[in-house]
């Protein structure tokens, strides 16, 4: 389902440590070729092969947290896998004003494209209109601008569909026991994001008659939030099949509740791709069995469409000149089955 990118769960908030450089090898988009077939006719697709040089810039928010952390990881190392490439990246910075003065540093410099992870999409639209005034196309990472006037693209994650992977994998594992019961630990009410996973859940879930969603709490995103209202949820029922928690961080503390609470009845299910949860999964000695994706692998990514965008190339394996205008990154799900090849993609 297509879904219009809204600003991301750490729009407000964070993420979790850095990636190794490995995990620059799943990228939500690529533009690796493996010959020098063109993308359109006679349209060269960007490539490993060096082209034009180009200066990127690049411009995050404080990376105080480990999915940031990753994010700008992953982005450092894509860019220096490109000998054509020059990343001028700036110091970062949850200051909206701090923020608009580094990347207006970055257009008075005269790069050649623009990576921006806005520390808030709404306040920072008029810099990126500037860039793109000033001839500067900007990539658009996760956090998304008021208008698509302020970019050229949009690379980020799927919220939608974040909530609707994860109902119908809990869907398929529930589907042949009755009256299954399932309960929901999101995000932050206050942020779209949250609503937007908890409607592809449900939307999931309606595939599935015998399973009932009985209850609902919404944490912080944080480890003790997640604790305290993975508590309360148990506490209120006493039995429960399956579990869907928004996001790895908080799960931390949704797991310490679990095991406090001498749980194990139900298979739970998480969000966003840490490195914890890939390792608990694959251990597969307690009930988390999967989580859903919101990769910092976009990143790299983000730089991919740069480059391209800065050489004039479209993207191998599509047939357009151009690069796409929007980027949505699909949200895998990670079980025991497929852990082992998204293990360095995780982020601490």
């Amino acid at each position: 389902m297509p879904q219009t990118p809204f600003t991301s769960r750490r729009g407000l908030l964070f993420g979790a440590a850095a990636v190794s450089a490995g995990a620059l090898v799943t990228g939500c988009t690529s533009n690796e070729s493996s010959a020098d077939e063109p993308a359109a006719n006679d349209q060269p697709a960007a490539d490993d092969k060096p082209g034009k040089p180009v200066t990127i810039g690049y411009a995050g928010p404080q990376a105080d947290h480990g999915w940031l952390n990753a994010i700008n990881d992953n982005a450092k190392k894509r860019a220096e896998k490109y000998s054509d490439v020059t990343l001028e990246i700036t110091e970062g910075s949850n200051d909206t004003a701090q923020q608009i003065g580094q990347i207006e540093t970055l257009i008075n410099k005269k790069v050649d494209v623009l990576v921006v992870l806005p520390a808030d999409g709404k306040a920072l639209t008029q810099v990126g209109l500037k860039a793109m005034r000033a001839g500067i196309p900007v990539v658009n990472l996760d956090r998304i601008f008021n208008t698509p006037q302020a970019y050229r693209c949009w690379v980020g994650g799927d919220n939608y569909g974040m909530g609707l992977n994860a109902g119908h994998y809990i869907g398929e594992k529930l589907k042949d026991k009755p009256n299954a019961r399932v309960v929901e630990l999101a995000g932050l009410d206050n942020l779209e994001l949250t609503q937007q996973r908890t409607k592809g859940f449900d939307d999931a879930l309606k595939n599935y008659p015998n399973i009932k969603k009985v209850a609902r709490q919404a944490a912080e995103f944080t480890v003790e939030s997640g604790q305290a209202k993975m508590a309360q949820l148990l506490q209120a029922q006493s039995e429960i099949d399956a579990l869907w928690n928004h996001d790895d961080d908080q799960g931390v503390g949704a797991l310490r509740a679990i095991e406090q609470a001498g749980r194990d009845e139900f298979l739970m299910v998480g969000g966003a791709g840490a490195l914890a949860a890939f390792e608990a999964i694959k251990a597969d000695n307690g009930v988390l069995k999967a989580t859903v994706l919101y990769p910092p692998t976009m990143a790299a990514s983000a730089i991919d469409l740069a480059r391209a965008l800065g050489q004039g190339k479209g993207i191998g394996g599509l047939a357009e000149f151009e690069i796409p205008s929007t980027v949505t990154c699909y949200s895998a799900v990670v079980d025991k089955e497929n852990v082992d090849q998204y293990m360095p993609t995780g982020f601490k």
